[in-house]
């Protein structure tokens, strides 16, 4: 089924839109605008429309998608850290973005960074944590043996424990078993998902393109030998 060239020019107004709500949505952020476009182009590229109502669709979704950018996505720019040293952002409104009647949102002002959460969330947690000090085994002398430097932590609710005597000092095990302590929780909440686990998926990526690389390399060589050989 033919599409109309009325059709067609409309949608290619509504792809144009979508670009210039994101250049507008999206300035002073290169990184994002790009893998924004570019995300566009492959999602309009992958889809094959052969009827005109399908095309109108598409039409309409992408102007959709426009006025989300223009009126519902906004920007932080970070300004001069608070007080108490917790970062704050500044949100960067245009003529399009949607307000309410609230002066606070017409005029918003400067916004805590969730880094500064997470931290008040890590205090909050301490209450769940309980510590205790044994005093250490093993080679290391008097500093060892006839201290208590063996930092032990238990999660009450979920019973995750971890001990620490990697150091003579009991202010390094303390932060070393928090350390550790973290990294169970993580594997707990997120199982396949944790830091670590991605650290390692991460490294056998690495290993895979470095053996796909030798070996593309390996033959390469190969090649002139086997040339010669055959002459």
């Amino acid at each position: 089924m033919s599409i109309s060239p009325a059709l067609r020019s409309a949608t290619r107004a509504a792809y144009r839109d979508v670009l210039r709500a994101a250049t507008l949505t999206f300035a002073g952020d290169r990184p994002v605008l790009q893998a924004f476009r570019a995300k566009v182009r492959s999602d309009l590229s992958q889809t094959l429309v052969v009827d005109e109502t399908a095309v109108q669709q598409q039409g309409q979704f992408l102007r959709e998608i426009a006025g989300v950018l223009r009126r519902n996505v906004v920007q932080a720019t970070k300004v001069d850290a608070a007080e108490d040293g917790s970062e704050l952002y500044r949100i960067r409104l245009t003529k399009d973005t949607e307000l309410g009647d609230n002066d606070s949102i017409k005029n918003p002002p400067p916004v805590e960074s969730s880094r500064g959460q997470r931290h008040q969330d890590g205090q909050a947690h301490k209450c769940y944590i309980e510590e205790s000090f044994v005093r250490g085994s093993g080679p290391g002398g008097q500093s060892i043996n006839k201290t208590e430097n063996n930092v032990q932590l238990l999660h009450m609710p979920t019973g995750a424990r971890v001990s620490c005597q990697e150091m003579r000092s009991l202010s390094q095990n303390r932060k070393l078993a928090r350390k550790w302590l973290l990294e169970k929780l993580d594997q707990l909440a997120n199982p396949g998902l944790s830091k670590e686990n991605m650290k390692a998926a991460k490294q056998r990526e690495r290993e895979r393109q470095r053996r796909k690389k030798a070996k593309k390399k390996a033959k390469k060589k190969e090649a002139p030998q086997r040339m010669e050989e055959e002459d």
